[in-house]
């Protein structure tokens, strides 16, 4: 079984925020024969452990956490770790991996450029 994927994001208080999120989750269930759900870190829910649950009693034994931010701050240096760490400690046989930020990937950095070209000309 493939593992299943959770797309983490911030979260805002106009649900509108997440419908770039919701649109990827849409793409990527296209190509992906796992699950894929979103999980926010707050003002929205589900939020992880929330996620991770459902995924658990669903049956799914791995499951990869794919943080949807464009660096490195705060939140995915320090809460999301701590969140990860909890998590397992509920879960234990469950294997978790968490990725680096979307933002931090070079092919992710590659396709923002092409679109500020486009938008440019």
């Amino acid at each position: 079984m493939k593992p299943a994927l959770i797309l983490f994001a911030h979260g805002a208080r106009d649900p509108r925020w997440a419908e770039p999120f919701q649109r990827l989750q849409t793409k990527l269930q296209q190509q992906h024969t796992g699950a894929v759900e979103l999980a926010f870190l707050e003002l929205m829910t589900p939020d992880l452990p929330q996620a991770v649950t459902q995924l658990v009693r669903a049956g799914y034994q791995k499951i990869l956490v794919l943080p949807i931010f464009f660096g490195r701050g705060g939140h995915v240096r320090e809460d999301l770790p701590k969140l990860i760490a909890a998590i397992q400690a509920q879960h234990p046989a469950l294997q978790l991996r968490c990725a680096d930020a979307a933002g931090e990937d070079d092919a992710v950095l590659n396709a923002l450029v092409q679109y500020c070209l486009q938008q440019s000309a």
